[in-house]
């Protein structure tokens, strides 16, 4: 009787295969980058992107499910990194510490990757030129802003209705995508635009402070404000 055994990858060959996938996630990126800037986005088709980068249309879609994605290439790390961070705080953690963490690691990815290689300068221009780029924008916007959102909740059940968890992250993240592409149209280098992005965060972060006091977490009257005590409570 023969008994077969069948090899594991070990860790150095699944290293060495996902270096290799993203080696090739970036040169799909890189070739999108010249592309899109020389040849203009509606003029440039994934095929184009895929020869660019010497890959097959197959491994581009491997990838990435459409040419628009390309422009967010890292957003789901970015989420992910956001949720990891609520999640992984410590039980006495304060909203604002919290967040500012996770403010942290996505600012952090975003200057690591989309500010040098002129991926964030270049979806900046087109999502206000571009419709197909805009609404891939926006949809991946809402996504994320959900996604930290609920995470927020869970984290914070005591002191965070649905709607203030999703006006805090709301206001942090478009604050500091607002911020971005302010400082990309001015053309400023990767390092002012992070500033300004780490600028924006502290402004809504202040504001989100005030949240960790006891006070704030009354629950909101139906209306959307604070509901107040009445009068025969007051005694």
């Amino acid at each position: 009787m023969f008994v077969v055994h069948y090899a594991r990858p070990v860790s150095g060959e699944v290293g060495r295969r996902e270096r290799k996938k993203q080696l090739t996630r970036q040169a799909l990126v890189n070739a999108a980058v010249r592309l899109f800037t020389e040849q203009g986005y509606d003029q440039t088709s994934v095929a184009d992107i895929a020869e660019a980068a010497d890959v097959s249309k197959r491994t581009f879609f491997l990838h990435f499910a459409t040419k628009e994605d390309v422009l967010l290439a890292d957003g789901s790390t970015r989420i992910n990194l956001a949720v990891r961070a609520i999640e992984g705080r410590r039980p006495d953690a304060p909203m604002r510490e919290v967040l500012a963490e996770a403010t942290k690691s996505m600012i952090a990815n975003t200057a690591g990757g989309d500010l040098p290689n002129g991926l964030a300068a270049l979806r900046a221009r087109l999502v206000v030129t571009t419709p197909a780029v805009q609404a891939r924008v926006l949809h991946t916007m809402f996504t994320a802003q959900t996604r930290i959102a609920a995470a927020l909740r869970r984290a914070y059940p005591d002191t965070l209705d649905e709607i203030t968890a999703a006006g805090v992250v709301g206001a942090l993240t478009g604050a500091i995508s607002a911020a971005a592409v302010a400082s990309l149209q001015l053309g400023e280098p990767p390092e002012r635009t992070r500033a300004a992005m780490q600028h924006a965060a502290g402004i809504a972060l202040h504001y989100i402070e005030s949240l960790d006091t006891p006070d704030s977490a009354a629950p909101r009257a139906s209306g959307g404000a604070k509901a107040t005590p009445r009068a025969d409570d007051r005694h």
